[in-house]
């Protein structure tokens, strides 16, 4: 009859007993162990490799940001000037108009009392720009510029 004992344990193989085997059993063990610790190293260099990127993403996200004010910053700084100068534009038309006007009046003035006036020739300054009938006066700025 078969003791307890023996019917738990399982019958020995062929590599542990015959010593051919502990060998490529010892080289099995150790190239597992290697491949465990490459494998850790991979994870590891993945997982900085993966912390430097959303670092990088952070800091290009900032920089955009920070590129992003400084755009709105000019285009509110060219609106605001885009306006002025239709501004200016508008007061350029009527003030033209009015001194055309009052050249006509200067007109009809020599030609009822006789006298010789000598009205100017006003070149139009919306066409000619660079043949301005007035002399040319600094403009200083009044934004803010140190945006950039």
């Amino acid at each position: 009859m078969a003791s307890p004992n023996n019917q738990n344990q399982l019958p020995p193989t062929g590599s542990d007993n015959d010593p051919r085997y502990a060998n490529l059993d010892e080289r099995k063990r150790k190239r597992m162990i290697s491949n465990r610790e490459s494998a850790r190293r991979s994870r590891a260099k993945k997982q900085q490799r993966v912390d430097e990127l959303l670092a990088e993403i952070s800091q290009l996200q900032n920089d955009n940001n920070t590129i992003v004010k400084k755009i709105d910053g000019a285009t509110q700084m060219y609106v605001g000037a885009a306006s002025q100068n239709n501004v200016l534009r508008a007061q350029l038309t009527e003030l033209t108009e009015r001194l055309h006007s009052l050249n006509s009046v200067l007109h009809i003035a020599q030609e009822v009392s006789g006298l010789a006036l000598e009205i100017p020739e006003i070149p139009d300054t919306l066409l000619e720009p660079w043949q301005l009938p007035c002399s040319v006066q600094p403009i200083t700025a009044s934004f803010n510029m140190d945006m950039f």
